[in-house]
């Protein structure tokens, strides 16, 4: 733990940015209609014996904004990836074509639409949650400098506004981005 409120600040910071990086990701896998690289980003692909994340045995693109395409460095892997693609539960059909494979991106239907919202707004509570944790930790960190005179009362009131407004605007990051991602779902 840090030992003065300059490296907590920074601690907190990281911890905080982390969080929206990690929602950002997240947001990134949801399926909207329109083409993604990012889509595929979970699949892992049976190769050499192991577990390989896709974008390690092939270049993914989206040539078109509802297609994407795979096209398979080693082509003894190619029924490997499809397989993959198939079986990752992402609601994709990926059709081979012997060298590349082509992933439509399927129109979203409403009631899909509406599922995806609330998964967007799960992974954005879940991201608030975690941000509210780094707060908490931060304050009881200055509680205990208090508590050890490193520092007094005045300056303890004072950080743990500035860890609030910190805290306010990780999480004003957090509704922008699914304030966007709502958008992105409901107008394709």
């Amino acid at each position: 733990m840090a030992t003065d409120f300059p490296t907590l600040k920074k601690d907190l910071q990281h911890k905080m940015e982390s969080t929206v990086e990690v929602l950002k990701k997240e947001f990134a896998g949801l399926r909207t209609g329109r083409a993604s690289v990012a889509l595929l980003d979970p699949v892992m692909v049976d190769a050499y014996g192991q577990k390989m994340p896709l974008n390690q045995v092939g270049s993914v693109s989206t040539p078109e904004p509802r297609m994407i395409s795979v096209s398979v460095w080693d082509k003894g892997m190619v029924k490997s990836v499809e397989k993959a693609i198939r079986e990752a539960n992402l609601g994709l059909n990926p059709m081979n074509d012997g060298n590349l494979i082509r992933v439509p991106i399927p129109p979203l239907t409403a009631e899909r639409r509406t599922e995806l919202t609330k998964i967007a707004h799960k992974y954005a509570e879940q991201a608030r949650v975690a941000i509210r944790n780094v707060r908490r930790d931060g304050n009881e960190a200055l509680k205990k400098f208090e508590k050890d005179h490193k520092i007094s009362q005045d300056e303890h009131r004072r950080h743990t506004d500035e860890v609030q407004k910190m805290t306010d605007q990780y999480i004003g990051k957090v509704d922008d981005g699914l304030k966007h991602k709502e958008q992105e779902i409901t107008q394709v």
